[in-house]
């Protein structure tokens, strides 16, 4: 027997939210109440768009520089320039690499002149 589940028939789906009905106001809030209930509704909808107006402005501001036309950016900077910035992380990787494996050949060459040069680790 399938093992049951609580969640949705399928992976990836899941159930519509279960939202409360909307009530109307009840016949016992006086005019101060709702006049307060609809100046912080305002409040709270005015920084919603408030937010909303800024991550619009960032995302522009982000991707406003780098328009690309068919995958190719066009820059008014040198190419030299560009690649020296985007290629910056090469660069160190491959110091890293270079240091790591001049260590390693060094290691090679004291071992190389202990074990056959002094005879220090034979048997």
């Amino acid at each position: 027997m399938a093992k049951r589940s609580r969640l949705a028939a399928r992976p990836g789906q899941r159930r519509p939210l279960e939202r409360p009905v909307a009530r109307a106001p009840r016949p016992g809030l006086t005019k101060d109440e709702l006049d307060r209930a609809a100046e912080l509704e305002a409040a709270i909808v005015a920084e919603e768009r408030a937010a909303e107006d800024s991550r619009r402005s960032r995302e522009r501001a982000l991707k406003a520089p780098d328009e690309a036309v068919g995958g190719v950016r066009y820059s008014s900077t040198p190419l030299a320039v560009r690649a020296a910035e985007e290629y910056g992380y090469v660069r160190r990787d491959v110091r890293r690499i270079t240091l790591v494996g001049g260590f390693l050949i060094a290691i090679l060459a004291v071992l190389e002149v202990l074990v056959n040069g002094m005879h220090l680790f034979t048997l």
